[in-house]
């Protein structure tokens, strides 16, 4: 009986010393900046553009600054922040440099919301959307810009 008592507590002490598994809940690794994965980018897209003005002028972006509606900016769903891009109209052939700031756009079948100042430069204010080639010149660094009051 003590030889099996000793052989239990034997086995016992073997296994507590095992690694247990840590679980820290639904908490995910912190991801530093070298680990970040990117949404893979053609560096040529063509699409429908359309702009935004009043409703968010003076509102923050998705990038933490506050929305210049007449600045030359863009929004773009998957395009790192802080990219910049070359539009160009198709209707018209006027190009323009611009910088994503912002996510959207969020309407179905469109892949660039420009600012208002885009758009009266690109010529398309008067129709509202308009088909575009967008050409990314520099992949941004993806960073949120606090605001400062």
């Amino acid at each position: 009986m003590i030889r099996k008592m000793i052989l239990l507590l034997s086995i016992l002490m073997i296994f507590s010393c095992a690694s247990s598994p840590r679980y820290a809940g639904n908490k995910k690794p912190h991801k530093s900046k070298e680990s970040k994965t990117r949404t893979r980018h053609s560096n040529t897209l063509i699409g429908l553009a359309s702009y935004y003005a009043e409703d968010f002028h003076g509102k923050l972006t998705a990038n933490g600054e506050v929305y210049d509606m007449y600045g030359l900016t863009a929004a773009h769903k998957t395009l790192p922040l802080n990219t910049i891009i070359r539009v160009t109209n198709l209707e018209n052939d006027k190009s323009l440099i611009l910088r994503i700031n912002d996510r959207g756009p969020y309407v179905k079948g469109r892949i660039l919301d420009c600012s208002y100042g885009a758009a009266v430069k690109l010529g398309f204010v008067g129709m509202g959307t308009t088909k575009v080639k967008i050409e990314v010149i520099e992949y941004g660094d993806d960073e949120y810009m606090k605001h400062r009051e």
